[in-house]
């Protein structure tokens, strides 16, 4: 989506908005420690973020890649820098096509500095010589495709009048090449950035225009980045209240986040028409949530979660807005093994619609941690009740990570952590779940999705593997209940149920005012089996990551040969525990002598019924 539609919607909403840049790090262990970053951060409500261009355009390949992860996987809405130096013509083409293919819809040009080691800056040859060359260039060539943002400098309002007037005319010449909008440099001065804004609007400039606000961290990269990188004219008062405490880094973000918070204050609350701030975050995390926090910005369900998955931004998936429950803790596995369908009729893939999935090792299928992580996360189990010890520890949050999962249980899981981790302990391993809800509202902070003023419901679901005897004993329990569906399938792929329908199941649904009732979130077979193979893989890799021939190699690898996998989802999403039922009815039938685990819950010693 453009930025400008963005911030035209934010205006019609009368909503304050913030978006974050960050820059492509040096080391491929920073660039996983920044997605990582830009993962959580996204969680903060940023309507959008920016990528920078090396100014040497020596980190163009990893803007593009940063680009690309962050519009398909972490699906935030990303503006790339594009800048003129050391960029002949065909390395901007090359650029702008892979941002296209990426989904990215919005493009910062700019001139850009001299290149490292350079103090004079000078177009390449077959390049471009200003940032109105290549704002026009772009119009040219993509027409109206991209929204085209390009800088502004408050500070230029400190200049000499005919300085300060070239300025604006260079301001005004790119706008009227094709630009939609104006980030600005970084400031302190709420008053020049006011005056400046009110000489913009005097000189014909009506394009939106967005505060470029750097948090300070330490006293040293203040200075630094005000002075040396920005050249930025500090306030008198911001010298006196913070150079007091320049050797207290604590002192000074807790008083710089006053006086920036202050700033932005004034900005949103002049008649000026900004409802925006643009932070610049320097890759780092925690001034800008101070600043949000300060500012009482909080994000909105709508923002960070407008579908109950996180929903890819390439062109291809727009559309999508169903998808299989089962891939719900392994999102990135699932984008790449359905990365080459064409379509995704009615937001989905359908029989006419069954492209293949991909193969696993598409995406992968491995554990993210390394061995000696996996072993400090789940020790070395030696009997099915260590395993069922450690599916129960994830379940009450006491564990963060299970080789089905990359991130701890969601919050939603709280409402129904005990008799989850009490259905563990019987000896189904629950792999994925989710509580039944009925008509919460979408702004809920636990279950909420969507639209604003909407309804969000789910029905309960359940996936676990266990053995084919505690199934046995389990089914009868189950067929009682006429609202259960369920699936099994075993390691060969033999599918069984208890549905007599083909058509998916849908298990989550929002109902929003002026839309049609969506449904994001589905159970069929098809599915389910493609799904199979990767579960089942996963559990032989945790296998992998003990010793050939030692006790807890053989224990999980011999559990995953024989287990069977299945999914339960309970029709009647106004029963919480409905779900639950089957399984307390086979606790009381096995009776109250099996083994107790240390937190009290019943357990299964070997994970059979016998």
């Amino acid at each position: 989506m453009k930025i400008s539609q963005k911030i035209q919607q934010s205006a019609k909403e009368g909503k304050t908005w913030w978006s974050f840049e960050y820059f492509p790090p040096r080391t491929a262990q920073g660039l996983q420690n920044l997605l990582d970053r830009i993962e959580r951060m996204r969680a903060l409500g940023p309507e959008f973020i920016d990528i920078t261009w090396n100014a040497g355009g020596r980190t163009s390949d990893l803007t593009a890649e940063l680009v690309k992860t962050c519009q398909s996987t972490i699906a935030v809405e990303t503006c790339m820098h594009l800048t003129c130096t050391n960029m002949p013509s065909e390395k901007v083409d090359i650029a702008l096509r892979e941002a296209k293919l990426s989904g990215c819809r919005n493009i910062l040009a700019l001139r850009g500095d001299p290149p490292a080691g350079k103090d004079d800056w000078e177009a390449v040859e077959g390049g471009f010589e200003h940032g109105v060359d290549l704002v026009r260039y772009i119009r040219k060539e993509y027409g109206d495709y991209f929204d085209i943002a390009v800088a502004g400098y408050p500070q230029t309002q400190t200049f000499p009048p005919e300085e300060r007037a070239q300025e604006m005319q260079y301001l005004k010449e790119k706008v009227e090449a094709g630009a939609n909008f104006i980030f600005t440099q970084m400031f302190y001065d709420a008053d020049m950035f006011i005056d400046w804004v009110y000489a913009i609007r005097a000189a014909g400039i009506t394009v939106p225009i967005v505060p470029g606000i750097m948090p300070i961290q330490t006293w040293n990269g203040f200075l630094r980045a005000a002075t040396a990188i920005a050249k930025t004219i500090i306030p008198q008062s911001y010298l006196d209240a913070l150079e007091p405490y320049k050797n207290n880094d604590e002192k000074v973000r807790e008083i710089g986040t006053k006086l920036v918070a202050d700033m932005c204050r004034r900005i949103l609350a002049a008649p000026i028409g900004v409802q925006g701030l643009h932070f610049y975050t320097m890759n780092l995390e925690r001034g800008t949530r101070l600043l949000l926090e300060e500012l009482n910005l909080v994000p909105r369900v709508e923002t960070v979660k407008p579908l109950p998955w996180r929903q890819s931004l390439t062109p291809s998936r727009r559309s999508e807005t169903i998808r299989p429950i089962f891939w719900a803790n392994r999102a990135k596995s699932y984008l790449s093994r359905t990365e080459n369908w064409d379509e995704y009729p009615n937001g989905r893939f359908g029989d006419s619609r069954s492209p293949a999935y991909g193969e696993l090792d598409g995406y992968g299928v491995s554990l993210k941690q390394t061995k000696e992580d996996a072993i400090n996360l789940w020790g070395r189990p030696t009997t099915f009740k260590d395993i069922t010890a450690i599916f129960q520890k994830f379940c009450l949050n006491q564990l963060s990570v299970l080789p089905w999962s990359d991130q701890p249980v969601l919050s939603e899981t709280s409402v129904i952590a005990e008799p989850l981790a009490r259905v563990n302990g019987l000896g189904f391993l629950t792999i994925n779940s989710q509580p039944a809800v009925n008509g919460v509202r979408s702004d809920d902070k636990t279950f909420g999705w969507g639209p604003s003023n909407g309804y969000v419901y789910q029905k309960a679901y359940l996936e676990f593997f266990t053995s084919s005897d505690l199934l046995d004993a389990l089914i009868p329990h189950i067929e009682r209940d006429t609202g259960i569906n369920y699936y099994v399938i075993n390691k060969g792929g033999d599918l069984r149920t208890n549905t007599t329908s083909e058509g998916p199941n849908a298990v989550t649904w929002g109902v929003f005012p002026g839309k049609e009732v969506i449904q994001p979130t589905i159970v069929e077979a098809i599915s389910f089996m493609a799904w199979k193979d990767e579960a089942y893989e996963l559990g032989y890799q945790w296998a992998k990551v003990y010793e050939p021939g030692s006790p807890s190699r053989k224990l999980i690898s011999d559990f995953m040969d024989n287990a069977l996998l299945v999914n339960i989802v309970h029709n009647d999403f106004h029963q919480c525990n409905k779900i639950f039922e089957p399984f307390s009815k086979l606790e009381e039938e096995l009776g109250t002598r099996a083994t107790m685990a240390p937190n009290g819950h019943a357990v299964v010693a070997n994970g059979h019924a016998n």
